[in-house]
């Protein structure tokens, strides 16, 4: 049982639980059948047609998975669905026999000791604006039409761009029309869209309601299982248009590529051809390159009998020679003359909203909540539910963008400042996650914080580890992140596990290449471990159970030595347990205590430990067995 108790998780007997686990999958964001991948043209706009059942892997196949995540310690998952997979075939038509299928394997998960929580996935809105998550129905319902998506700038789709796909260029999608736009709507509607309706519905009520109830239809399916502890609200939220200041500017998470004005955005989907800046990345950081002519073919992201939302809101028009204008640059910044906050304004109604319909069938999930990454979560109030947990997420961002390890260079993950030599970096990354963990205790009042997503691409240098099998230099990055995460005694889910992850197409989404497995490094089925990469770096020692407070933790990977300290609670009774597992100590090991007692239990990989009353410090090594 796993329980929220101020800025901890809590077991039944009152231990402080330590959680640690893994995204599943990472091939979960798009269809299973047919032709499941997003660099699949074939039928590509069929959207309604497609099932998700198979995703993250077949049923006839989850007990080899959950068996190798659970000799691999990683007993704890942020577990994957989509709106698009529960609602495809259209508004308020749900995929029952997805949502069956979604019960049988996370009830199997709890056949081998593994919690976890739901994560409504998404990326840039949805497949057809270039990421994952939302249905194409949501899409047409606003009038955008997403066949000339690409042609108007409107978004950069694998499966209509085709390949190679330009790298970690999905990103750019959160700065363009489509992407841009359905954020905006479904978060600030009322405010940026009054005068957009569905069915003669506000378009804000619209997209929640429906998205809420797709996910209520999960929790219905799940709401009895018991290692179902709770929902997040959506991963990555985006804030679209909302907040941005100059209309004339580029922007979004990530600017690579074609990347054109929020007000330029408007014009090619109006098919007015536009001439805009193209970016590229180098080894100092992204610079503009050049400039490049859109849409000279005059295509509209708009469908037949729509006008563009922006239009229609008074954005933007023509004056009385035809000519555009800008006519509100201000309008995605101030509502009513006041300075607009995205996380407090828009993402904060919205969780509440959520959190409340949720724990209305589910009384005792909780809610993992999160924002656009890279700012504040919203501050949360007394009146709020209490049953929260902050989920945020953290990359290395210059290995993420560039491909390539490096000892010696890194960027700052909040200010994209770079980070020089060795002991700079490991010193940032540590207060880098800090900043999270002071987020959870100042803007949300004390809450437990799981970093939900954190990992590295396997893709380095050019697929360099796939021909030799050698995975060194992944094991480093690794490495280097679990520090930081064990010196800020940081719950965590690694991004991610792919049940059929291919040296070709990576995790199926993006040309990404994250997962942890891989079939095609899998050369010997006999054996758990095989496929796994850079697992000297991800299956280490921690502290599953605690009977009281960790004051410290380490894990030195060249020595194979962990170190945890802890402070115990004289109301606990039960031991302190650790996953100790066999990958690190083929040859056995030895434990050194301060106090107490223990016992080895090698079926489990695990270690139970009952410190005595004399001291309250107390204090485990694990070492190799000489």
């Amino acid at each position: 049982m796993i329980q929220a108790n101020g800025s901890q998780f809590k077991d039944e007997y009152g231990r402080t639980l330590m959680v640690r686990g893994v995204n599943l999958g990472g091939n979960s964001k798009v269809p299973f059948s047919p032709n499941g991948a997003t660099y699949v043209r074939d039928n590509f706009f069929d959207h309604r047609n497609v099932s998700f059942v198979g995703r993250p892997f077949p049923v006839a196949e989850a007990d080899k998975h959950f068996s190798r995540l659970k000799a691999w310690g990683l007993t704890f998952l942020r577990f994957l669905v989509t709106w698009e997979a529960i609602e495809h075939a259209g508004p308020g038509v749900y995929d029952q026999e997805y949502l069956d299928y979604v019960r049988e394997i996370v009830a199997k998960a709890g056949e081998y000791g593994i919690n976890l929580f739901i994560d409504p996935h998404q990326d840039v809105w949805s497949r057809f604006s270039g990421g994952d998550g939302a249905p194409g129905w949501t899409l047409e319902a606003v009038g955008l039409d997403m066949e000339n998506f690409q042609e108007t700038g409107a978004a950069i789709v694998h499966a209509t761009y085709g390949d190679p796909f330009p790298r970690m260029i999905w990103p750019t999608n959160s700065g363009k029309l489509a992407a841009a736009t359905m954020f905006t709507l479904f978060y600030g509607g009322n405010h940026f869209a009054p005068n957009t309706k569905v069915n003669g519905e506000p378009v804000q009520e619209y997209l929640q309601r429906h998205y809420i109830n797709a996910i209520l239809q999960v929790v219905q399916h799940l709401k009895d299982l018991p290692n179902v502890i709770g929902y997040d609200t959506m991963n990555e939220p985006l804030r679209g248009y909302i907040g941005w200041e100059n209309l004339h500017e580029p922007g979004g998470l990530v600017t690579l590529g074609a990347c054109p004005s929020p007000y330029q955005s408007m014009l090619l989907g109006a098919g007015m051809p536009q001439e805009v800046a193209v970016y590229g990345l180098g080894l100092t950081g992204i610079k503009q390159k050049g400039a490049s002519l859109l849409n000279v073919a005059r295509k509209s992201a708009w469908r037949s009998g729509y006008d563009c939302v922006w239009r229609q809101n008074g954005v933007w028009d023509l004056d009385s020679a035809g000519k555009p204008r800008l006519l509100r640059p201000d309008h995605f910044s101030h509502v009513d003359g006041r300075t607009v906050d995205f996380s407090n304004d828009y993402y904060r109604p919205f969780a509440k909203r959520f959190a409340k319909a949720i724990q209305a069938a589910d009384p005792r999930a909780l809610i993992f909540i999160e924002t656009e990454t890279g700012l504040k979560p919203p501050e949360w109030g007394k009146d709020d539910t209490d049953k929260i947990v902050f989920a945020p997420h953290w990359y290395d961002s210059y290995l993420l963008m560039q491909k390539s390890y490096s000892r010696l260079i890194a960027v700052d993950f909040f200010t994209v400042k770079p980070v020089l030599g060795t002991r700079s970096i490991r010193k940032s990354f540590v207060s880098q996650l800090a900043k999270l963990k002071e987020y959870a205790a100042k803007e949300l009042n004390g809450v437990p914080t799981v970093l939900g997503e954190f990992g590295i691409p396997f893709d380095l240098d050019n697929k360099k580890s796939y021909s030799s099998g050698d995975f060194s230099v992944q094991e480093k990055a690794m490495d280097r992140i679990f520090q930081a995460i064990e010196a800020n005694l940081l719950n965590c889910t690694i991004w991610n596990y792919t049940a059929d992850n291919s040296n070709a197409h990576g995790d199926l989404w993006n040309d990404e290449d994250l997962s942890i497995f891989s079939r095609d490094q899998q050369k010997d089925k006999s054996n758990i471990h095989s496929g796994g990469r850079a697992l000297q770096a991800v299956v280490r020692p921690y502290p599953r159970a605690i009977a009281g407070v960790p004051l410290r933790m380490s894990f030195d990977l060249k020595r194979c030595e962990f170190e945890l300290e802890f402070k115990h609670d004289p109301a606990v009774n039960a031991p302190t347990e650790l996953y100790v597992p066999d990958l690190q100590y083929p040859h056995g090991y030895r434990i050194e205590v301060s106090d107490g007692v223990y016992e080895t239990k090698q079926d489990s990989q695990a270690v139970l430990y009952w410190h005595s009353r004399e001291s309250r410090l107390h204090k485990i090594k694990i070492m190799p067995q000489v």
